[in-house]
């Protein structure tokens, strides 16, 4: 086993202790007390190895190892926050990766060994999960242009938290305005099952997956449980009910994937009909005319389950991504590599948001996988072998590097 290799699961095992459950999971909210010791973790480990440490409006943070001063910056990462409860592979590991494979290289240029024609930079992007505020891939949306800054430093969790309060309470709110960048790569656990199932180690991402995700306000009227009768009560708990039970009903008819992931009532109380629910809800496929006619049938469910349910149903927030290709340029690298490399491949695309969803949009992106064990992810029994996150890790370290000497230019 390679340096690079022994000291990547050292610290690979190391940072999974920050936030760390006993079942080997962990819980890093963005932005939570957990979270902010992982980035302060993380910070001491880029400086140790001769990065800078920046910080932007939003919290993204970068790492910066600066080869040539006034040339153009190769990014790569993911994300270190996590949703509740969740596995360490997720995010963590393409962070560390990309961590790992920068500094590296940086000795190896420093020294003379190789030679890059950009400087590298590794990045943490904030608030990816989107679990405690809404919506996910927060950093990515606010770096590349598609949601306000002002506006995301405005939400707020649950209990009332912005995301300007919880990032200054870490200190973790910068100024700084970063260098311009070339080309962005990132590395990510499947979350999924086919490569496993079907023996692939590097899966190459050609696109996306679309998605539709909807914020609902559902209003009623608030009574007894007891003493109302059926007839008259404004149920917003059977609003939400429906709507549920409507994108399962959209999701069989279509064959797209749909979900509830949130759901809050009030009162929450159990004499007491409810008079307000929120629930969130996402619709997502591979084919942009199927998820177009499934969105198009549950809009018209949305309309029937506040007839149904006597109730008012309003949508807060849509968030949308199309089914989109990754830049073929980067795939065929990527694929050139996997082919010198001769581990096995295969093309896929992603089910899952990622950062780089919202990247590719700008830079020149490639978007790597390995497996994820029977596709067990959000979850805290999440796992993913050593060594396939060492096959990912020498993958990205080739990948890296002919990007970072020009291979995607022009």
């Amino acid at each position: 086993m390679s340096a690079l290799h022994q000291a990547f699961l050292r610290d690979f095992r190391q940072m999974s202790r920050n936030g760390g459950l006993e079942s080997g999971g962990v819980e890093r909210q963005a932005a939570t007390t957990a979270d902010g010791l992982n980035r302060q973790w993380f910070a001491g480990w880029l400086t140790a190895r001769g990065a800078t440490v920046h910080y932007d409006a939003i919290g993204n943070q970068f790492g910066l190892f600066e080869l040539r001063p006034g040339a153009p910056y190769v990014m790569v990462g993911s994300h270190l926050d996590s949703q509740p409860r969740a596995g360490r592979f997720d995010g963590a590991y393409g962070v560390l990766a990309g961590a790992s494979v920068c500094a590296e290289l940086y000795r190896a240029a420093s020294s003379g060994e190789t030679e890059l024609t950009y400087n590298l930079c590794v990045v943490n992007w904030f608030n990816e999960e989107g679990c405690r505020f809404k919506p996910s891939m927060m950093g990515s949306l606010v770096h590349t242009d598609k949601l306000e800054l002002d506006e995301a430093l405005a939400i707020t969790d649950v209990s009332g938290v912005s995301v300007r309060d919880a990032l200054d309470a870490l200190g973790q709110r910068g100024t700084d305005e970063l260098p311009e960048a070339a080309a962005y790569v990132e590395i990510h656990i499947e979350q999924g099952k086919s490569m496993e199932e079907n023996g692939h180690t590097i899966g190459l991402v050609h696109a996306t997956w679309g998605a539709r995700k909807y914020e609902f306000q559902v209003l009623g009227e608030q009574s007894h449980t007891g003493a109302t009768l059926i007839e008259d009560r404004k149920d917003a708990l059977l609003g939400a009910s429906l709507l549920i039970a409507a994108a399962r009903r959209v999701a069989l008819e279509f064959g797209v994937v749909t979900s509830c992931g949130e759901l809050l009532i009030e009162p929450n109380s159990p004499v007491a009909v409810a008079r307000e629910a929120r629930l969130l809800i996402d619709l997502r496929s591979p084919d942009a005319e199927t998820l177009d006619a499934a969105d198009a049938a549950f809009g018209e469910a949305v309309t029937r389950a506040a007839s149904d349910a006597n109730v008012e149903i309003r949508t807060l927030n849509r968030h949308a991504w199309d089914v989109k290709e990754y830049a073929p340029e980067g795939v065929a690298l990527a694929e050139r590599v996997v082919r010198e490399l001769g581990l096995p491949y295969t093309r896929i695309m992603t089910l899952a948001g990622h950062d780089s969803t919202n990247v590719k949009d700008v830079l020149p992106t490639i978007m790597l996988f390995i497996p994820s064990h029977k596709g067990i992810t959000h979850n805290e029994y999440e796992f993913t072998s050593d060594e396939d996150m060492l096959a990912g890790l020498d993958m990205l370290t080739a990948t890296l590097t002919r990007v970072a000497q020009g291979e995607l230019d022009g």
